[in-house]
Protein backbone atom coordinates (compact mmCIF):
# COMPACT_ATOMS: atom_id res chain seq x y z
CA UNK A 1 0.00 0.00 0.00
CA UNK A 2 1.60 3.71 -0.95
CA UNK A 3 0.34 7.15 -1.16
CA UNK A 4 1.37 8.83 -4.24
CA UNK A 5 0.09 12.53 -3.90
CA UNK A 6 -2.01 13.48 -1.93
CA UNK A 7 -3.85 17.22 -2.12
CA UNK A 8 -5.51 19.40 0.56
CA UNK A 9 -8.44 22.38 -0.22
CA UNK A 10 -9.47 24.54 2.57
CA UNK A 11 -8.37 21.62 4.99
CA UNK A 12 -8.26 23.04 8.65
CA UNK A 13 -5.55 25.54 8.26
CA UNK A 14 -4.30 24.52 5.21
CA UNK A 15 -6.11 26.58 1.61
CA UNK A 16 -4.24 24.67 -0.79
CA UNK A 17 -1.31 22.21 -1.20
CA UNK A 18 0.07 19.31 -2.61
CA UNK A 19 2.73 16.69 -1.80
CA UNK A 20 4.49 14.05 -3.81
CA UNK A 21 4.90 11.31 -1.17
CA UNK A 22 8.37 9.06 -1.09
CA UNK A 23 7.62 5.19 -1.29
CA UNK A 24 9.62 5.33 1.85
CA UNK A 25 10.03 7.60 5.09
CA UNK A 26 7.83 10.73 4.31
CA UNK A 27 8.69 13.68 7.36
CA UNK A 28 6.48 16.50 7.74
CA UNK A 29 8.23 18.85 9.93
CA UNK A 30 7.47 22.42 11.47
CA UNK A 31 6.75 24.34 14.22
CA UNK A 32 3.68 23.44 16.29
CA UNK A 33 0.39 24.43 14.93
CA UNK A 34 1.54 24.76 11.57
CA UNK A 35 -0.58 21.83 10.17
CA UNK A 36 1.64 18.42 10.53
CA UNK A 37 -1.14 16.82 12.15
CA UNK A 38 -3.47 18.09 9.48
CA UNK A 39 -2.08 16.08 6.14
CA UNK A 40 -1.60 12.99 8.34
CA UNK A 41 -5.26 13.56 9.29
CA UNK A 42 -6.42 13.71 5.50
CA UNK A 43 -4.29 11.29 4.95
CA UNK A 44 -6.46 8.97 6.98
CA UNK A 45 -9.47 9.88 6.22
CA UNK A 46 -9.34 7.83 3.19
CA UNK A 47 -9.36 5.20 4.95
CA UNK A 48 -13.50 5.43 5.33
CA UNK A 49 -12.69 5.83 9.37
CA UNK A 50 -13.79 9.32 11.19
CA UNK A 51 -11.27 11.44 12.50
CA UNK A 52 -8.35 10.11 14.63
CA UNK A 53 -8.85 13.20 16.39
CA UNK A 54 -12.61 12.80 17.44
CA UNK A 55 -13.25 16.05 15.21
CA UNK A 56 -16.76 16.72 13.43
CA UNK A 57 -16.81 17.12 9.83
CA UNK A 58 -17.85 20.58 10.18
CA UNK A 59 -14.50 21.22 12.03
CA UNK A 60 -12.52 19.95 9.15
CA UNK A 61 -13.50 23.22 6.98
CA UNK A 62 -11.42 26.18 6.91
CA UNK A 63 -12.72 28.86 8.85
CA UNK A 64 -14.54 31.31 6.43
CA UNK A 65 -14.65 28.72 3.86
CA UNK A 66 -17.93 26.77 2.34
CA UNK A 67 -16.40 23.67 1.81
CA UNK A 68 -12.70 21.27 1.86
CA UNK A 69 -11.89 19.00 -0.81
CA UNK A 70 -9.29 16.19 -0.27
CA UNK A 71 -7.26 14.44 -3.29
CA UNK A 72 -5.42 11.45 -3.33
CA UNK A 73 -3.27 9.08 -5.60
CA UNK A 74 -2.31 5.78 -4.38
CA UNK A 75 -1.85 2.07 -5.24
CA UNK A 76 -2.07 -0.89 -3.51
CA UNK A 77 -0.35 -4.58 -4.74
CA UNK A 78 -2.75 -4.93 -7.86
CA UNK A 79 -3.47 -1.30 -9.25
CA UNK A 80 -3.16 2.33 -8.65
CA UNK A 81 -6.84 4.56 -7.94
CA UNK A 82 -7.87 7.94 -7.31
CA UNK A 83 -9.65 9.03 -4.58
CA UNK A 84 -11.62 12.47 -3.34
CA UNK A 85 -13.54 13.47 -0.11
CA UNK A 86 -15.88 16.46 -0.49
CA UNK A 87 -16.46 18.40 2.75
CA UNK A 88 -19.65 20.21 2.71
CA UNK A 89 -22.85 20.59 5.02
CA UNK A 90 -21.64 19.27 7.80
CA UNK A 91 -21.10 16.25 5.98
CA UNK A 92 -18.61 14.11 3.40
CA UNK A 93 -19.17 12.90 0.04
CA UNK A 94 -16.51 10.38 -1.43
CA UNK A 95 -15.44 9.25 -5.10
CA UNK A 96 -13.22 6.77 -6.07
CA UNK A 97 -11.72 6.47 -9.55
CA UNK A 98 -14.63 8.92 -10.51
CA UNK A 99 -17.30 6.75 -9.31
CA UNK A 100 -19.71 8.18 -6.43
CA UNK A 101 -19.99 6.31 -3.65
CA UNK A 102 -22.92 6.11 -1.23
CA UNK A 103 -21.30 6.05 1.71
CA UNK A 104 -17.88 6.02 3.67
CA UNK A 105 -18.47 2.02 3.89
CA UNK A 106 -18.23 1.71 0.49
CA UNK A 107 -14.28 3.33 0.70
CA UNK A 108 -13.27 1.09 3.83
CA UNK A 109 -10.78 -2.29 2.33
CA UNK A 110 -9.53 0.47 -0.62
CA UNK A 111 -6.55 1.83 1.49
CA UNK A 112 -5.33 0.75 4.51
CA UNK A 113 -3.62 2.75 7.47
CA UNK A 114 -2.59 2.72 11.16
CA UNK A 115 -2.09 6.05 13.04
CA UNK A 116 -0.07 6.39 16.23
CA UNK A 117 0.23 9.68 18.22
CA UNK A 118 1.29 10.63 21.98
CA UNK A 119 -2.51 10.26 22.55
CA UNK A 120 -2.54 6.88 22.20
CA UNK A 121 -1.11 6.61 25.73
CA UNK A 122 -4.78 6.59 26.42
CA UNK A 123 -5.02 3.31 25.22
CA UNK A 124 -3.56 2.21 28.98
CA UNK A 125 -4.02 4.90 31.08
CA UNK A 126 -7.53 6.20 30.17
CA UNK A 127 -10.94 4.34 30.74
CA UNK A 128 -12.73 1.60 28.80
CA UNK A 129 -13.88 3.70 25.96
CA UNK A 130 -10.52 4.88 24.64
CA UNK A 131 -9.94 0.90 24.44
CA UNK A 132 -13.46 0.17 22.74
CA UNK A 133 -12.92 2.75 20.52
CA UNK A 134 -9.38 1.33 19.27
CA UNK A 135 -10.65 -2.04 19.15
CA UNK A 136 -13.77 -0.41 16.66
CA UNK A 137 -11.46 1.86 14.44
CA UNK A 138 -9.14 -1.21 13.94
CA UNK A 139 -12.28 -3.57 12.99
CA UNK A 140 -14.24 -0.89 11.16
CA UNK A 141 -10.99 -0.40 8.61
CA UNK A 142 -11.09 -4.28 8.05
CA UNK A 143 -14.51 -5.19 7.96
CA UNK A 144 -17.47 -2.81 6.63
CA UNK A 145 -19.68 -5.74 7.76
CA UNK A 146 -18.42 -4.61 11.32
CA UNK A 147 -19.05 -1.19 10.84
CA UNK A 148 -22.42 -1.96 9.91
CA UNK A 149 -23.14 -4.41 12.44
CA UNK A 150 -21.73 -2.05 14.97
CA UNK A 151 -23.68 1.16 14.07
CA UNK A 152 -27.29 -1.06 13.94
CA UNK A 153 -25.86 -2.13 17.64
CA UNK A 154 -26.06 1.41 18.79
CA UNK A 155 -28.60 2.17 17.14
CA UNK A 156 -30.87 -0.57 19.04
CA UNK A 157 -29.06 0.56 21.98
CA UNK A 158 -30.48 3.77 21.74
CA UNK A 159 -33.75 2.92 21.33
CA UNK A 160 -33.62 0.19 24.10
CA UNK A 161 -31.99 3.19 26.32
CA UNK A 162 -35.00 5.37 25.41
CA UNK A 163 -37.50 2.62 26.28
CA UNK A 164 -36.14 2.46 29.50
CA UNK A 165 -36.36 6.22 30.60
CA UNK A 166 -40.11 6.10 29.47
CA UNK A 167 -41.10 2.88 31.41
CA UNK A 168 -41.81 3.96 34.80
CA UNK A 169 -44.52 5.71 32.82
CA UNK A 170 -46.49 3.47 30.98
CA UNK A 171 -46.16 -0.07 31.66
CA UNK A 172 -47.46 -1.31 28.60
CA UNK A 173 -44.16 -0.65 27.27
CA UNK A 174 -42.76 -3.30 29.39
CA UNK A 175 -44.00 -6.07 26.62
CA UNK A 176 -41.71 -4.27 24.02
CA UNK A 177 -38.55 -5.23 25.70
CA UNK A 178 -38.01 -8.67 24.65
CA UNK A 179 -38.21 -6.90 21.38
CA UNK A 180 -35.29 -4.95 21.76
CA UNK A 181 -33.67 -6.97 23.65
CA UNK A 182 -33.45 -9.63 20.74
CA UNK A 183 -32.46 -6.90 18.88
CA UNK A 184 -30.00 -5.75 21.12
CA UNK A 185 -28.83 -9.46 21.27
CA UNK A 186 -28.30 -10.31 17.41
CA UNK A 187 -26.15 -7.27 16.73
CA UNK A 188 -24.30 -7.59 20.00
CA UNK A 189 -23.56 -11.01 19.15
CA UNK A 190 -21.89 -9.86 15.80
CA UNK A 191 -20.00 -7.19 17.59
CA UNK A 192 -18.24 -9.53 20.38
CA UNK A 193 -17.59 -12.51 17.59
CA UNK A 194 -15.30 -10.25 15.82
CA UNK A 195 -14.06 -8.51 19.09
CA UNK A 196 -12.97 -11.87 20.22
CA UNK A 197 -11.05 -13.36 16.81
CA UNK A 198 -9.16 -9.67 16.34
CA UNK A 199 -7.99 -9.98 19.99
CA UNK A 200 -6.86 -13.47 19.94
CA UNK A 201 -4.65 -11.76 16.72
CA UNK A 202 -3.96 -8.67 18.16
CA UNK A 203 -2.44 -10.83 21.78
CA UNK A 204 0.04 -12.85 19.67
CA UNK A 205 1.25 -10.03 17.63
CA UNK A 206 1.43 -7.14 20.49
CA UNK A 207 3.83 -10.01 22.41
CA UNK A 208 6.49 -10.28 19.97
CA UNK A 209 6.78 -7.05 19.21
CA UNK A 210 6.57 -6.48 23.09
CA UNK A 211 9.44 -8.39 23.19
CA UNK A 212 11.30 -6.81 20.66
CA UNK A 213 10.94 -3.62 22.50
CA UNK A 214 11.71 -5.11 26.39
CA UNK A 215 14.93 -7.11 24.83
CA UNK A 216 12.25 -10.33 25.94
CA UNK A 217 12.36 -8.56 30.03
CA UNK A 218 9.25 -8.49 29.85
CA UNK A 219 5.92 -9.85 28.80
CA UNK A 220 2.28 -8.57 27.89
CA UNK A 221 -1.03 -9.85 27.00
CA UNK A 222 -4.38 -8.77 25.82
CA UNK A 223 -7.38 -10.17 26.81
CA UNK A 224 -11.09 -9.31 26.12
CA UNK A 225 -12.87 -8.54 29.30
CA UNK A 226 -15.24 -11.62 28.41
CA UNK A 227 -12.65 -14.38 28.29
CA UNK A 228 -12.55 -15.47 31.29
CA UNK A 229 -16.66 -16.68 30.62
CA UNK A 230 -16.62 -17.51 27.01
CA UNK A 231 -14.70 -20.05 25.42
CA UNK A 232 -13.07 -19.49 23.05
CA UNK A 233 -14.48 -20.94 20.11
CA UNK A 234 -17.90 -19.83 20.78
CA UNK A 235 -20.19 -19.04 17.85
CA UNK A 236 -22.55 -16.37 17.09
CA UNK A 237 -25.93 -18.15 18.09
CA UNK A 238 -24.35 -19.07 21.89
CA UNK A 239 -23.17 -15.43 22.26
CA UNK A 240 -26.53 -14.21 21.57
CA UNK A 241 -28.25 -16.68 24.10
CA UNK A 242 -25.07 -15.09 26.63
CA UNK A 243 -26.04 -11.84 25.70
CA UNK A 244 -30.21 -12.06 25.64
CA UNK A 245 -30.01 -13.79 29.49
CA UNK A 246 -27.43 -11.08 30.45
CA UNK A 247 -30.22 -8.78 29.36
CA UNK A 248 -32.68 -10.65 31.24
CA UNK A 249 -30.60 -11.04 34.25
CA UNK A 250 -30.33 -6.89 34.57
CA UNK A 251 -33.59 -5.80 33.53
CA UNK A 252 -34.73 -4.45 36.74
CA UNK A 253 -31.43 -2.70 37.15
CA UNK A 254 -31.18 -1.27 34.03
CA UNK A 255 -35.37 0.14 34.16
CA UNK A 256 -34.22 1.90 37.48
CA UNK A 257 -31.08 3.33 36.27
CA UNK A 258 -32.70 4.00 32.32
CA UNK A 259 -29.79 2.58 31.02
CA UNK A 260 -28.74 -0.45 29.71
CA UNK A 261 -25.92 -2.10 31.87
CA UNK A 262 -24.34 -5.22 29.33
CA UNK A 263 -23.17 -5.36 26.05
CA UNK A 264 -20.47 -4.08 23.80
CA UNK A 265 -20.50 -0.41 25.07
CA UNK A 266 -20.00 -1.64 28.41
CA UNK A 267 -16.87 -4.14 27.68
CA UNK A 268 -13.25 -3.39 27.91
CA UNK A 269 -9.37 -4.83 27.28
CA UNK A 270 -7.80 -6.05 29.69
CA UNK A 271 -3.42 -4.87 29.11
CA UNK A 272 -1.54 -7.24 31.51
CA UNK A 273 2.58 -6.46 31.63
CA UNK A 274 3.71 -10.03 33.66
CA UNK A 275 0.21 -10.29 34.54
CA UNK A 276 0.07 -7.13 36.76
CA UNK A 277 -2.34 -4.33 35.14
CA UNK A 278 -0.37 -2.31 32.69
CA UNK A 279 -2.76 1.06 33.57
CA UNK A 280 -2.79 0.38 37.56
CA UNK A 281 1.24 -0.87 37.78
CA UNK A 282 2.71 0.10 34.38
CA UNK A 283 5.81 2.69 34.28
CA UNK A 284 5.30 5.64 32.36
CA UNK A 285 7.96 3.47 30.03
CA UNK A 286 6.06 0.19 29.74
CA UNK A 287 2.52 1.81 29.38
CA UNK A 288 4.53 3.85 26.07
CA UNK A 289 5.65 0.45 24.79
CA UNK A 290 2.59 -1.46 25.60
CA UNK A 291 0.62 1.45 23.11
CA UNK A 292 3.34 1.30 20.34
CA UNK A 293 3.22 -2.99 20.70
CA UNK A 294 -1.00 -2.87 20.46
CA UNK A 295 -0.45 -0.33 17.45
CA UNK A 296 1.98 -2.22 15.46
CA UNK A 297 0.27 -5.25 16.57
CA UNK A 298 -2.57 -3.84 14.44
CA UNK A 299 -0.97 -2.91 11.72
CA UNK A 300 0.44 -6.86 11.48
CA UNK A 301 -3.04 -8.19 11.59
CA UNK A 302 -4.01 -5.94 8.55
CA UNK A 303 -0.89 -7.64 6.27
CA UNK A 304 -1.99 -10.75 7.55
CA UNK A 305 -5.26 -10.30 7.01
CA UNK A 306 -5.68 -8.15 3.27
CA UNK A 307 -1.84 -8.99 2.11
CA UNK A 308 -1.24 -5.34 2.19
CA UNK A 309 1.14 -3.09 3.60
CA UNK A 310 -0.85 -0.17 5.40
CA UNK A 311 0.41 2.87 5.17
CA UNK A 312 2.34 3.85 9.30
CA UNK A 313 1.14 7.27 10.24
CA UNK A 314 3.02 8.61 12.94
CA UNK A 315 2.06 11.64 14.02
CA UNK A 316 4.54 13.42 16.50
CA UNK A 317 5.58 9.93 18.33
CA UNK A 318 9.46 10.38 17.95
CA UNK A 319 9.94 12.89 20.68
CA UNK A 320 7.95 10.67 23.28
CA UNK A 321 10.45 7.80 22.70
CA UNK A 322 14.07 7.38 23.61
CA UNK A 323 16.92 6.89 20.91
CA UNK A 324 16.24 2.45 21.46
CA UNK A 325 12.40 3.04 21.09
CA UNK A 326 12.71 4.71 18.18
CA UNK A 327 14.64 2.91 16.48
CA UNK A 328 12.56 -0.30 16.98
CA UNK A 329 9.64 1.41 15.38
CA UNK A 330 11.95 2.45 12.20
CA UNK A 331 13.50 -1.62 12.09
CA UNK A 332 10.33 -2.42 12.33
CA UNK A 333 8.34 -0.65 10.11
CA UNK A 334 10.95 -0.41 7.15
CA UNK A 335 9.56 -2.47 4.66
CA UNK A 336 6.48 0.08 4.10
CA UNK A 337 5.57 3.40 3.44
CA UNK A 338 5.88 5.95 6.14
CA UNK A 339 4.57 9.72 7.30
CA UNK A 340 6.25 11.12 10.34
CA UNK A 341 5.78 14.64 11.60
CA UNK A 342 8.19 15.91 13.81
CA UNK A 343 9.76 19.55 14.98
CA UNK A 344 12.79 18.41 14.12
CA UNK A 345 13.76 16.02 11.28
CA UNK A 346 17.38 15.36 11.16
CA UNK A 347 17.16 12.49 14.06
CA UNK A 348 14.75 10.40 12.10
CA UNK A 349 16.43 11.18 8.48
CA UNK A 350 20.05 10.51 10.30
CA UNK A 351 18.21 6.66 10.91
CA UNK A 352 16.06 5.82 7.63
CA UNK A 353 16.22 8.70 4.75
CA UNK A 354 13.33 9.64 2.62
CA UNK A 355 12.02 13.18 1.82
CA UNK A 356 11.33 15.44 3.88
CA UNK A 357 8.57 18.49 3.52
CA UNK A 358 9.14 21.52 6.40
CA UNK A 359 5.29 23.27 6.59
CA UNK A 360 4.74 26.71 7.63
CA UNK A 361 1.38 28.37 8.22
CA UNK A 362 -0.42 25.49 6.43
CA UNK A 363 1.94 25.56 3.58
CA UNK A 364 4.86 23.66 2.24
CA UNK A 365 7.69 25.63 1.89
Amino acid sequence: MKVNSIELNNFRNISSIALEADSGVNVIYGENAQGKTNIIEGIWLFTGCKSFRGSKDAELIKFGEDFSKLKMNFENSTREKQGEILIADKKRSFTLNGVPLKSAGELIGNFYSVIFSPDHLSLIKDGPSERRRFLDTALCQLKPSYAKNLAEYKRALMQRNALLKDIHLNSELYDMLDMWDMQLSKYAAGVIFERLKYISLLSQFSREIYGGISENKEEISVNYSLSRVLSENISTEELYNFIFERLKETRKEDILNKSTSVGPHRDDIEILINSFSARSFGSQGQQRSCALALKLGESEIIRKITGENPVALLDDVMSELDEKRQDYVLNHIKDRQVFLTCCDPSQVLRLCGGKSFLIKGGELL
